[in-house]
């Protein structure tokens, strides 16, 4: 029997730990921005409301789709508030979807105010990419493309986009700095789908740590924290010395790194999310500093 979700359950719901994805390539196209000549304070704000109503609504649409298809009954982790029948699910819906609009009302103001036209087709592309990763018939999250399209719309096209807005242009700083902070949020998804293999491999949702097995995933977490760290190297080659900085925040990696390699399971690796989420952070703040000074 359905509930009453309370206030706190949909805070939980919303995966406020999963925020970091959203704060962290705004912080770096914008430091990037200042670094090209001018950013701006209010352009910003607004590339940051559009990123984390995205990432929340992404969050209430995966608990909805995953929980009608019943993908969420043996996971373990944050509140799911359809799987856990704690709220009906046209209300998780429907959150989503207010989320999307917000999104989109925050989205239009950047577009105008920025004269970045690019930005509308993009912002469709990005709502449609949150809802059928696990929506619709067919999710691409559940034939192991998760991964792919959280690289490009949370890292490529995050950092990218804010920067653009700001100064119209991009120079290779900006898309290391996209690379690299996209590599790290995808490690997120992969220590979040390493958790649930178990269960995702009974429910059939062939996520990429289905596909790639146990070994696979956790040399695939391993292996994009590098390619943050060789991207920080590369922006500095590149003419941003002080993009080394970002270096000093992968230190943030090492304790969720070790408990990957571990062989830690279940519940064991919750703290690896946490921990990845605050390595988002740090690094993204200090790559950011490394971009403006440059």
């Amino acid at each position: 029997m359905t509930g009453m979700a309370t206030l706190s359950e949909w805070i939980e719901g919303a995966r406020p730990r999963t925020l970091p994805a959203a704060v962290s390539p705004v912080v770096i196209g914008t430091g990037s921005a200042y670094g090209l000549g001018h950013a701006d304070a209010a352009l910003a704000l607004l590339a940051l409301l559009v990123a984390l109503f995205l990432q929340v609504g992404v969050n209430y649409a995966n608990d909805y789709s995953d929980g009608i298809r019943g993908t969420d009954e043996r996971r373990v982790g944050p509140v799911r508030l359809v799987g856990q029948r704690l709220a009906q699910p046209g209300q998780v819906k429907a959150a989503a979807f207010a989320c999307f609009g917000l999104a989109a009302v925050a989205g239009l103001a950047l577009m105008a105010l920025s004269a970045f036209f690019w930005l509308f087709p993009i912002g469709i592309a990005a709502v449609l990419a949150a809802w059928y990763y696990t929506g619709g018939k067919h999710p691409y999250g559940y034939a192991g493309l998760g991964e792919v399209f959280v690289f490009v719309f949370f890292g490529l096209v995050a950092v990218v986009c804010t920067t653009a807005t700001q100064v119209h242009r991009a120079d290779l700083g900006t898309w290391m700095g996209a690379v690299g902070i996209g590599s790290l949020i995808t490690a997120v998804l992969v220590a979040n789908n390493l958790r649930d293999i178990p269960g995702d491999s009974v429910s059939g949702k062939h996520t990429l740590a289905v596909r790639l097995g146990d070994r696979g995933t956790r040399m695939l977490y391993v292996g994009l924290v590098a390619v943050a760290g060789l991207a920080a190297v590369l922006a500095a080659v590149g003419g941003h010395p002080y993009a080394l900085l970002g270096l000093v925040g992968l230190l943030a990696a090492v304790p969720p790194t070790r408990t990957v390699l571990s062989g830690a399971i279940g519940r064991e690796l919750i703290p690896v999310l946490a921990g990845t989420g605050i390595t988002c952070l740090a690094y993204g703040f200090l790559l950011a500093i490394g971009l403006a000074l440059g």
